[in-house]
């Protein structure tokens, strides 16, 4: 099978397209003959060698759509090792969902990883309620596009993007966002703290912004900052958090995962909406597997909207 990966640690020039053999299954475990693979910002610490070191040569992908071969259904799964940008992936049976027929591959994969890891940090540990004001980091990217969206859809009064230009700020908005701010604003933790703060504050991005993410919050909000990033945040005081009664806290997908039917009603909550056209994946570019290291360097260089796939049967 053809397959993009790397043989060392490096930047995406390290990428190159090659016949490799095809995965062996073992218990719990099936071949996917993959149409779809996605990218996520943690293939790129993963190529630097930062998070997940892979035995070298290595095959990244962290989520694929295609045809589960024991029954020939589409299927979409998450890859907790690698092993996505490939015409064949061994996928988790534990990690695997089936696609509804009113779902394109490219809206079923967009969606699972991204829109999950949106879900939860809004509704699973920022317990969001109606009429609470949200504010997202990176409303732009795979993760915050789905979270203005589900912000919407899960009653928030008032929906806050940041978003570092004016195209996506543009963009953020026709999401549904009722504000969208510049995360370089020097002013921004004021613009945050005006008409009474923010209740819910999803933050991917740390340092200042997170900082301003804090001083913007109101009275027993809080804020969620997603996924294992590694080194030190801004530092603060449990006195800081107590003199307004706010709390942080970090959310990772791991903990969904290890729950199957927390997974299945997260992966389901999500496809029922997009079945109904009220979620929708905005999906940036897809490129072929010689495509992979352009397309690395574009997601690092924060040049994308949505979701970045692969199409792995492509050959140009």
């Amino acid at each position: 099978m053809r397959a993009a990966l790397i043989r060392r640690y490096g930047g995406p020039e390290e990428f190159e397209v090659a016949e490799v053999p095809e995965p062996v299954p073992g218990p719990g475990q099936s071949l996917v003959d993959v149409t779809l693979a996605g990218l996520n910002y943690a293939d790129l610490h993963c190529r630097r060698g930062e998070y997940l070191r892979l035995p070298l040569p290595a095959v990244l992908g962290a989520d694929v759509v295609g045809r589960r071969r024991t029954d020939g259904r589409r299927v979409a799964a998450l890859l907790r090792g690698g092993g996505g940008y490939a015409e064949v992936a061994c996928v988790e049976q534990a990690f695997t969902v089936e696609v509804p027929d009113a779902l394109s591959d490219a809206q079923a994969l967009a969606l699972l990883e991204q829109g999950a890891t949106a879900y939860g940090a809004l509704a699973l540990l920022g317990r969001l309620r109606p009429g609470e004001c949200v504010a997202v980091t990176a409303a732009a990217g795979g993760v915050g596009h789905l979270a203005v969206q589900l912000a919407v859809e899960l009653g928030a009064g008032r929906v806050i993007g940041l978003a570092s230009t004016a195209a996506k700020r543009r963009f953020v908005r026709s999401l549904g966002a009722d504000e969208v701010l510049d995360p370089a604003d020097p002013a921004l933790a004021d613009r945050l703290a005006g008409s009474g703060g923010v209740d819910l504050f999803l933050d991917t991005l740390g340092g200042p912004v997170l900082r301003a993410g804090l001083a913007g919050l109101a009275p027993f909000g809080r804020l969620v900052g997603v996924g294992d990033r590694g080194g030190a945040e801004e530092a603060f005081t449990v006195g800081e958090l107590a003199d307004r009664s706010i709390g942080v806290a970090g959310f990772w997908l791991h903990q969904v995962l290890a729950d199957r039917a927390l997974y299945l009603r997260v992966a389901g909550e999500l496809y029922r909406l997009a079945a109904a056209g009220r979620l929708v994946a905005t999906v940036d570019r897809v490129v072929p597997l010689s495509g992979v290291g352009e397309a690395h360097r574009a997601l690092a260089a924060r040049e994308t909207r949505g979701k970045v796939l692969v199409d792995v049967g492509r050959t140009d």
